[in-house]
């Protein structure tokens, strides 16, 4: 392959030059970035520059324009999300880019066979509250990506989930931006602890999918900062990606990746971001108004309706259109990026990996995910030493755990064409009419959830599997045994969101009839969001497995005969109807996932954001509202205590207390802090997971970012700390209070 070859030429080029008098003076590690990005970039020509900044799709078919490709350039193609060749003579590598949030995806098998680890959905890892678990998980793919011989890992999703149904929520890190900016700032943080580039996506506000190349998100800058943005900042802040990805959609009706205001004013002005700004794959939709206004590359130029950053960049350059200027501070992002993260000093090396170990890193991070939501007469967890028939229904839990679908898709260790399932099709009634729903392919992980409970469940015990399908046969199964396991499934993927948030076929019909036959009916839920219940008060347990990645089945397992004390707790905030959201019906959308056209062209619409930031408990706390599951919740087979609550105000506001395991098992406590602020809406400050033995305390101390007391200013474009009282209180979930506290803290200013 051309993109090896590049890579040991550069090698070649750097190991001739080492110790010598010709050693280029970029290879000089003790210089900074930015000035061995000035020294490459001085002997660099103008048809060098233009090659860094116009990126193709990773295989030899180019889509839309069918931009003819070299010999040379189709051999180099890395088989994968993107490449953007380098330039040898002065030894600067190319970009091989692959899809990499949940590990080295392979959508539609592009690399027939390649298999790698896969991680659990990124709002598992959310939900572990973790922000180390999430490190080492953006390790551990970039350790396989490296492998593979790419250098550039398209991860870091943190679109907030401000709308549930949207197809990427499996995606992204929850609806709050300091739980999702720690957790993807750390998983960032561990991708390029390897030598790669991760990027931040999708710059800003893609929170549907369907239409998402047709839909404008409308939403002042004072909400917007204090929300989706605010997650970008903090990210950015904490894992300071090599790149941003630009979204789909458009913002105030500007397209993400020309919208000056995102890129240039926000991203590169207030936030000094010293990185590249990529486009998504067909979100360019101009030469002059994109480069101008922020985008640095356009990252695969088939997949975009023509060449904007070839030979159109080249020529309104050379017209004064872009000033020469603009051209180079692209490359000078871009090539900064490379020598900060590491890939000229360690190029990747294909080899070999330790999957047994990378397994261990899936596996322990579903077991620290997985979320107990309810455990009526403490049913779980089931016993390990008694006998007992064991009844497991439904979702193909006889054949893996499910996953998400779309760029993101991993294909599995342990992968075969029998872990592809087709779901869906049928009709819905949706807005008076009777839609016809489509078929979708559901990838499997190779760990069946059946196989776990019987390694794990007592010598002498019966466990037995209906598929769900038929009901009366599932109910039959219930009747017979002692404790009846339901999975259900929600399938969710790119491109499409879910019409609402029920379980989708028969699967409500299933659990209810189950729990009707045997009182002991627990529910698994593997779902990449939210789901309504209306069985909930007729189960007694209930708990969240989300996607669970490559063991998933035996994390499930694990968790439900308490070899793993659950200590996951939720990311977002479960609603008892889509009523209650602050858009019950979802803009845009049709069941049968597709988009409207008006005179061969489809059609535009406004999504009006008029909660503002108020996303997800912040509205349902807003509004007085009773979610089914409270942002924040999760249950353990222990419990805890908090006393001690001191909160410290004045010029900031600091805050401590003690937790204490008051049960009888060690567990891992997330102790959450939220303030109520003279005006506006609750916020979560802080939170702390830790691990206690039986009776033992741990001492907490939080300070706390001054943003999250503050409201943005735009006018100013400032954020302002109000003088008053704050509301403090700490607890295991947006919807508890354990203690509460009142403290005065004075009024100031900060700098975005």
């Amino acid at each position: 392959m051309r993109f090896k070859l590049c890579a040991v030429s550069a090698l070649a080029f750097l190991a001739v030059g080492a110790g010598a008098e010709n050693t280029p003076p970029w290879m000089n590690t003790s210089l900074s970035p930015d000035a061995r990005a000035d020294l490459v970039q001085a002997k660099m020509t103008r048809d060098e520059e233009l090659v860094l900044v116009d990126g193709v799709l990773g295989v030899a078919y180019q889509p839309g324009h069918r931009k003819p490709l070299t010999p040379e350039l189709k051999a180099a193609l890395p088989v994968s999300a993107g490449y953007v060749p380098g330039i040898p003579r002065l030894g600067v590598p190319a970009l091989a880019e692959t899809d990499a949030s949940l590990g080295v995806a392979n959508g539609g098998n592009m690399r027939p066979g390649d298999t790698s680890t896969a991680l659990p959905a990124s709002i598992l890892t959310a939900a572990t509250w973790n922000p180390d678990m999430a490190f080492q998980g953006g390790a551990m793919i970039a350790k396989e990506a490296r492998a593979k011989g790419y250098n550039v890992l398209l991860a870091g999703g943190i679109n907030l989930a401000r709308e549930p149904r949207g197809g990427r929520t499996f995606e992204y890190a929850g609806e709050d931006p300091w739980l999702a900016g720690m957790i993807v700032g750390e998983s960032i943080r561990g991708i390029q602890s390897q030598g790669m580039i991760s990027t931040i996506k999708h710059y800003a506000l893609n929170a549907q999918e369907t239409a998402r190349t047709v839909m404008s998100a409308n939403i002042s800058d004072s909400d917007a900062r204090e929300s989706d943005l605010l997650a970008f900042e903090l990210a950015i802040e904490k894992g300071d990606p090599g790149s941003v990805m630009c979204a789909y959609n458009r913002i105030n009706n500007v397209y993400a990746c020309e919208s000056h205001y995102l890129l240039s004013e926000v991203l590169k002005g207030d936030w000094a971001y010293k990185g590249f700004v990529m486009s998504d794959w067909g979100a360019v939709h101009s030469t002059v108004q994109a480069a101008i206004n922020g985008l640095d590359q356009e990252s695969s130029n088939g997949s975009d309706r023509a060449d904007y950053f070839g030979k159109a960049l080249k020529d309104a350059v050379a017209k004064g259109q872009v000033p020469a200027s603009r051209l180079h501070d692209m490359v000078h992002r871009i090539l900064r990026a490379m020598f900060a993260k590491g890939l000229f000093d360690k190029p990747p090396v294909k080899g070999p990996v330790d999957i047994e170990a990378d397994l261990g890193i899936a596996q322990a991070n579903a077991e620290d995910g997985i979320v107990l939501l309810k455990n009526e007469k403490s049913l779980l967890p089931l016993s390990e030493t008694k006998r007992q028939k064991i009844a497991v229904i439904g979702a193909h839990a006889d054949l893996g755990v499910p996953s998400g679908g779309g760029s993101s898709q991993v294909l599995g260790i342990g992968h075969s064409k029998a872990m592809e399932v087709r779901i869906g099709g049928g009709t819905k009634q949706f807005g008076g009419q009777v839609w016809t729903l489509p078929q979708e392919t559901v990838v499997f992980h190779a760990n069946a959830p059946l196989d776990e409970i019987k390694k794990l469940s007592a010598r002498g015990s019966a466990v037995d599997y209906a598929s769900g399908e038929d009901i009366e046969q599932a109910v039959a199964l219930a009747k017979k045994s002692d404790v009846a396991v339901v999975f259900a499934h929600q399938h969710m993927h790119e491109g499409a969101d879910v019409i609402d948030l029920s379980l989708p076929g028969n699967q409500n019909d299933l659990i209810a009839a189950v729990a009707a036959a045997n009182p002991h009916t627990i529910v698994v839920l593997e779902t990449g969001g939210p789901v309504t219940m209306p069985w909930a008060d007729k189960v007694d347990g209930i708990v969240e497995a989300w996607y669970a990645g490559n063991r998933g089945g035996a994390a499930i397992a694990r968790v439900l005969f308490g070899e793993v004390n659950p200590s996951g707790h939720l990311p977002v905030t479960f609603p008892i109807t889509e009523s209650q959201l602050a858009h019950p019906i979802i803009t845009g959308q049709r069941p049968d996932n597709r988009i409207t056209w008006t005179n061969g062209t489809p059609t535009a619409y406004d999504v009006i954001y008029n909660e503002g930031s108020k996303v997800g408990y912040r509205w349902f706390e807003d509004q007085k509202l009773p979610p089914l599951f409270a942002f924040g919740h999760g249950l353990s087979y222990t419990s805890f205590g908090y006393s001690g609550l001191n909160a410290q105000g004045g010029n900031g506001l600091t805050v401590s207390f003690d937790v204490k395991n008051t049960g009888t098992r060690t567990g891992k406590a997330v102790a959450q802090v939220y303030v109520k602020p003279p005006y506006g809406a609750v916020r979560l400050v802080g939170f702390a997971k830790v691990e206690l033995g039986a009776g033992d305390v741990k001492h907490i101390t939080l300070k706390t970012d001054p943003r999250l007391l503050a409201m943005f200013d735009s006018d100013a474009n400032l954020w302002r700390v109000a003088d008053g009282d704050y509301v403090v209180r700490i607890g295991s979930s947006s919807a508890e209070q354990a203690a509460v506290a009142k403290v005065h803290i004075n009024a100031s200013t900060v700098k975005p």
